[in-house]
């Protein structure tokens, strides 16, 4: 029956909805489409693009969409046209039920600048529904003794459709004893009720077979019809008679099953079966009657199924109350859903992003959510918030719209991210609420410089290091990450004694370890300044400097140095005079020496290595001061050799030798005359003394000689005897340290520092007299004057030389 005819009307419609389709309603930035119900997939809606200010071409790129909620999406997008067509079958009876007009609300989201658009679609309703009965068949029962012109209520037809496409009128088939009337309701209803015209016969007809019959308006006219049979029954003067002729009741929407709503009581006089009343329901939509049950004994009106204020708010029914005779009376039940906070808010994420650099100005849009509620009243007002502390605000956008936008500095080297909650709180009681987590992974930007984990640095490295070996490491720390945590090292520019830096030194730009280019000498310099600089791979890079000192540790590598006595360069060996006369403890002469090393290194101790006459002389261990150990004595040579070592305390220890020659002698004389005999078969080098040099001492004494006698003279003529008498008894109260010498003649070298040498080859030997630096064994300075050299002369009393402290000259 009716694949072809509806296709037709359909077809009839599509010029009228293309029409109805480009239509669109200006104000509060939304868009108003209609389009039929029932349409193919794909079946064009509006001009969307057109409508938005946007090529079809932009849709794609600028990321226009439908946000949806959750539910069976109806429209797409075309991306080729840039039109909103159907996505699916539109059915607006399922959508709107008994609503007059059905209008679907979506938004349209254009991503890259976050703008939500409005657009509502009216489905257009098609006549693609006939009226139709619940009841398969009526029957009525009529007293024979009914009066003309008595109502009996016939079922009311459902049609589903709306507008001109509802149910739009009843017909009843001709009969000579009924007719049809149709009263109009409150709600707008057509209640069609059969007249009895003319009084029945029960004996002439039992029953009468009626047709009744409902249209709409549509176009071509749909109908549908129910068969009605009349049954002329006895005599039953009295109907049923309800207690109320509406009965109203409010239930919460969460009423379980088997709950009583209310009970409908209808009273009959009659006895016997036309006074038991039967309930039953009548114009009860389909919806109704899958909710609510009715007792037919006790009128009980129960829920069964559980209720939703959200798909259905209102019920209206009429509850029917027949007796056995067939007379039946009728009441309106009336049952309004009160709501109950039973729903949750919803929150939905409609675009996020899931990462925001750290440098992010304030009121970077992170997401942007839609948050609703499908209760109504208090308990549909949703409220949105996140907890506090957190860099981040929410803000009411369109509707039931919110951005999500950073409310202050993000500092990944504090947070790395964020479990941002967002909770939606409705106002029932008690409140329900909705929690949805966003994580935000907050990206690293180059804020941070590298950081050593000191200012400064300082280390230690001995000399003679090999070249290439590992000096030292520093470490810098950046909390940036990735590239921007990678430190690379390097060396500031500098030179050391005119040489550059980088020749000594060197750095692993990756870990930090600087090499020793060269070999250190702690000799050369000590300590060596470098500037360490760390800079992150960064844009633009970040730097950090330190300042390293590089100490270098003396090693024992210097052999100790003799100065004195310094060496011929002749080859032949110094000589030392001591006085046969010399006390123990005589200072005879005194080894200096020196060592490059510093420290311990450095520390000298000086040992007498070998003698030729052991235990006539003894060294100083920390001096170097030779001196005697015992008084001489005639047995004892006139040439003693001493071997000195001089040794530092390094580890290990090194050590110098020196090779001293000692002459014996009382005095000037003595030593010239003993010259001769220093030949001594136990030393071959102390032979062979040629005349040459006999003479040449012998003429040096002759003119030390006539210089004394030339000096005695002058003082023996400015003095009188009674005058060096005198002097010569001030004498005796003079500290033996005060005199020059024993004999005269050491202060006579020492003063005039001539320098005598003894030495031996193979032909000649040579006398030497050393300038002395013995400062404990020469005159006092307070005592005798420090202008002028001494002039030394010997008292012919007691053949000493003597000090006038008057002008600082010895007499």
């Amino acid at each position: 029956m009716g694949n072809q005819p509806r296709r037709r009307e359909r077809s009839g419609l599509v010029p009228l909805c293309i029409f109805l389709g480009s239509l669109l309603t200006l104000g509060t930035g939304q868009i108003r489409y209609s389009v039929p119900e029932e349409t193919n997939i794909g079946f064009f809606v509006g001009n969307i693009s057109k409508d938005l200010g946007l090529e079809p071409r932009e849709l794609a790129g600028r990321g226009v969409r439908i946000v949806s909620r959750g539910k069976t999406q109806l429209f797409s997008l075309s991306p080729r046209g840039g039109s909103l067509v159907t996505a699916g079958r539109i059915d607006r009876e399922e959508l709107c039920d008994t609503l007059p007009s059905c209008l679907l609300n979506l938004e349209i989201l254009v991503e890259d600048t976050l703008k939500i658009y409005g657009v509502e679609v009216e489905i257009v309703d098609v006549n693609d529904n006939a009226p139709s009965f619940q009841e398969e068949e009526v029957e009525i029962k009529v007293s024979e003794h009914t009066s003309p012109g008595s109502r009996f209520p016939l079922p009311n037809a459902r049609d589903p459709d709306a507008g001109v496409n509802a149910l739009q009128s009843y017909q009843l088939s001709p009969s000579g004893y009924f007719s049809l009337q149709v009263r109009g309701g409150t709600d707008g209803d057509k209640n069609p009720e059969l007249v009895l015209e003319e009084g029945l016969d029960r004996e002439k007809e039992a029953a009468h077979h009626l047709l009744l019959t409902a249209s709409d308006g549509g176009e071509p006219t749909r109908q549908g019809s129910v068969p009605i049979r009349v049954v002329v029954l006895d005599v039953n003067d009295h109907a049923p008679k309800f207690t109320q002729s509406v009965y109203r009741a409010s239930v919460p929407e969460n009423l379980s099953s088997g709950t009583r709503v209310l009970v409908a009581n209808a009273t009959d006089p009659d006895e016997g079966t036309n006074g038991e009343v039967t309930y039953s329901f009548r114009k009860m939509k389909s919806k109704a009657s899958e909710i609510f049950q009715l007792n037919p004994r006790t009128g009980e009106v129960l829920v069964g199924k559980p209720l939703d204020f959200e798909k259905h708010r209102f019920y209206e029914m009429e509850i029917q109350g027949q007796d056995g005779g067939g007379l039946l009376s009728t009441a309106a039940l009336l049952v309004t859903v009160v709501d109950v906070n039973d729903n949750a808010p919803e929150i939905t994420v409609t675009s996020s992003t899931n990462s925001v650099p750290e440098n992010s100005p304030s009121g970077t849009v992170i997401a942007l959510l839609n948050v609703q509620d499908q209760d109504s009243g208090e308990n549909g007002q949703v409220s949105c918030f996140i907890p506090d502390g957190l860099p981040f605000k929410l803000e009411k956008t369109y509707g039931s719209y919110y951005k999500l936008i950073t409310n202050g500095e993000l500092d990944r080297e504090q947070v790395e991210s964020y479990n941002i909650t967002l909770t939606a709180k409705d106002q029932g009681r008690p409140p329900l609420s909705t929690e949805t987590r966003l994580l935000l992974r907050v990206a690293d930007a180059n804020d941070n410089p590298p950081v050593f984990t000191h200012s400064s640095y300082s280390a230690y490295i001995p000399e003679n290091n090999p070249r290439g070996s590992s000096v030292f490491s520093v470490t810098a720390v950046d909390r940036d990450s990735r590239e921007n945590a990678q430190v690379t090292y390097s060396l500031a520019e500098d030179t050391v004694q005119g040489t550059p830096l980088s020749s000594y030194v060197s750095i692993n730009s990756d870990t930090g370890v600087l090499y020793a280019l060269q070999s250190f000498d702690y000799e050369q310099f000590q300590t060596l300044q470098l500037g360490v600089t760390a800079s992150d791979n960064g844009d633009p890079p970040l730097s950090s400097n330190i300042s390293l000192t590089l100490f270098v540790l003396d090693q024992n590598d210097n052999t100790p140095e003799i100065l004195y006595p310094s060496p011929p360069t002749d080859g032949s060996t110094g000589v030392e005079l001591a006085p046969r006369s010399a006390e123990p403890g005589y200072l005879v002469t005194k080894v200096v020496a020196v060592d490059r090393d510093s420290g311990q290194n450095a520390w000298l101790s000086y040992r007498l290595l070998k003698a030729s006459e052991p235990g006539l002389f003894s060294v100083g261990l920390h001096t170097g001061e030779v001196r005697t150990a015992r008084a001489m004595m005639d047995k004892d040579a006139l040439k003693q050799s001493l071997v000195v070592t001089v040794q530092d305390h390094g580890q290990p220890p090194l050590s110098a030798t020196v090779k001293l020659t000692v002459a014996v002698a009382d005095s000037i004389p003595d030593v010239l005359e003993d010259l001769a005999s220093l030949e001594s078969p136990a030393d071959p080098e102390d032979s062979g003394l040629t005349l040459y040099l006999v003479v040449a001492i012998t003429a040096v004494s002759c003119v030390f000689l006539l210089f004394v006698a030339v000096l005695l003279a002058l003082r023996l003529r400015r003095w009188h005897s009674a005058r060096l008498l005198q002097a010569a008894r001030g004498l005796a109260g003079v500290p033996p340290s005060h005199f020059v010498g024993v004999d005269g003649v050491r202060a006579f070298l020492q003063t005039y520092s001539h320098e005598v040498s003894l030495t031996a080859d193979s032909r000649k030997s040579h006398l030497i007299f050393p300038q002395p630096n013995y400062a404990d064994t020469l005159l006092s300075q307070e005592s005798c004057g420090k202008s002028e050299p001494l002039l030394i002369a010997e008292d012919p009393a007691t053949g000493l030389g003597k000090c006038d402290p008057s002008d600082g000259q010895v007499r």
